[in-house]
């Protein structure tokens, strides 16, 4: 006869999960829940049998009375993301969706590089599984990003003063670099420049981190307000964490010149704030990995410590693929190996462990010096596309209104332009001409082709002449 069943292991603390993904005990797992973990009352063989059965009817009959949500609030469309379910309805022909920043070929097309193709072709070959990856993420990735932004010869990099973690984009990578701003600097706010991205206000205050907003853009020239910036960060309180576009800012395409840099980097260390940079368009900006990276190495030359969120969407055309990173770069290894366990923590909680398809195609690529030459090429070949509409539409503008000075269109830097157009010009753009925008003047050059480029300054042109 077989042994009887053996009832101690119902309340072994140590009998570990069936789930194949979890490697801790069950007790160790629900006491990490911040909620109890219900359990069903007990009911008798006796009392299932004598209980009626219950009809169809009855039982998909709606619940009477209003959810217990009812009271949460609508939230306000996503003002970016909004832009293009508008033109997708709009049955204009001549329609331009200037809304969202993603590269279109000139047919105006999504594009899928090259090099992205033929790395995936190599992974491919390779065989390699879809195992969950470390919550630092992919080790090839890792490395390969950081020296990508630092440089090959980074003092920084080789004396192990860089923590670095995989995450979700740089949406993801500023979240995380968020959450640890919260819990590790408690009472350090935010400044942000003056306009910024739309998420950045979100992704701090979700945080939980207090926000205000330094002087950047002057309307007047419709360049950078260094004077503004510069006062308004001397008046931070040290210890403030100060965002910077490292190049291509967004919205607004302007950028200081390096020596505007060396002066934001003397005030930086001077104040003793804390630089948080957002690096969205390495290498897509200019068409230079170098030149793109130029501020952030200045800063890590000069000791500063600070964080940096990259994005692959960009200059890899990776937009779905969701890779990035969060970089702390410190001044001694210990804090760096410190500050890498507690970033691992954050992600572990948010979610646990990153996508490996897109990190794998970017170590790929830039590990593969004939991939990696390429990429360059396509880098290039993209920033070229949009200076070139860059300076069509100048040309545009010019012709239809010598009086006004256009120039900023051509100073400007990257995938966006910032039109100085108001609210009001920007709902004529749409209605009458079905430009697609977002309400502050922003246009994404990247959505605009060779073809289209006198159709817009038209519509530009009539909404600054008529439209006040």
């Amino acid at each position: 006869h077989a042994p009887p069943r053996r009832r101690a292991d119902r309340q072994n603390p140590a009998r570990t999960a069936p789930r194949g993904d979890a490697s801790e005990p069950i007790d160790s797992m629900t006491a990490s829940l911040a909620f109890p973990v219900f359990s069903p009352p007990a009911v008798s063989l006796g009392a299932r049998r004598s209980r009626r059965p219950i009809s169809r009817k009855s039982s998909s009959a709606p619940r009477a009375g209003a959810s217990f949500l009812s009271d949460v609030e609508q939230a306000p469309p996503d003002p970016i993301l909004g832009v293009s379910v508008a033109f997708r309805e709009c049955q204009n022909p001549n329609k331009l969706n200037l809304g969202v920043g993603a590269y279109r070929t000139e047919e105006l097309k999504p594009y899928v590089l090259d090099v992205v193709k033929r790395a995936e072709k190599l992974m491919l070959d390779a065989g390699y599984d879809k195992e969950y990856l470390p919550m630092q993420g992919l080790a090839e990735f890792n490395a390969a990003t950081v020296e990508l932004l630092l440089g090959k010869e980074s003092e920084a990099v080789k004396s192990n003063r860089v923590a670095t973690v995989q995450s979700l984009s740089g949406t993801g990578s500023l979240r995380v670099g968020a959450a640890f701003v919260a819990k590790f600097m408690p009472g350090a706010k935010v400044f942000l420049p003056s306009p910024t991205w739309g998420n950045h206000k979100n992704i701090f205050a979700d945080a939980g981190v207090e926000w205000a907003e330094y002087r950047y853009y002057d309307a007047t020239t419709v360049g950078l307000d260094l004077e503004g910036m510069l006062g308004d960060l001397e008046a931070a309180p040290e210890g403030s964490v100060v965002v910077l576009h490292g190049c291509a800012h967004n919205p607004t395409g302007v950028d200081p010149t390096m020596d505007d840099w060396t002066k934001i980097a003397d005030v930086v260390e001077r104040r003793k704030l804390v630089p948080f940079f957002d690096v969205a368009y390495q290498g897509f900006a200019s068409g230079s990995l170098e030149e793109d990276a130029s501020s952030v190495r200045m800063f890590a030359d000069r000791g500063i410590e600070f964080f940096c969120a990259q994005s692959y969407s960009k200059n890899l055309g990776l937009y779905a693929e969701r890779v990035g990173a969060i970089n702390a770069v410190l001044a001694d290894a210990d804090a760096a190996k410190k500050t890498l366990s507690q970033l691992n923590r954050i992600a572990r909680a948010m979610y646990s462990n990153p996508p490996v398809h897109g990190a794998r195609i970017a170590a790929t690529v830039i590990n593969d010096p004939e991939l990696f030459q390429r990429w360059n090429e396509e880098m290039r070949e993209m920033a070229g596309r949009i200076k070139t509409v860059r300076g069509m539409l100048y040309d545009d503008l010019v012709t239809r209104n010598p009086d006004k000075d256009w120039s900023f269109v051509t100073r400007q830097i990257g995938m966006f332009s910032f039109t100085g157009l108001n609210e009001t010009q920007v709902k004529n753009m749409t209605d009458k001409h079905a430009v697609y925008m977002t309400k502050d003047g922003r246009i994404s050059l990247a959505g605009l082709s060779q073809e289209k480029c006198a159709y817009l300054a038209d519509a530009i042109d009539d909404s600054f002449r008529n439209v006040q």
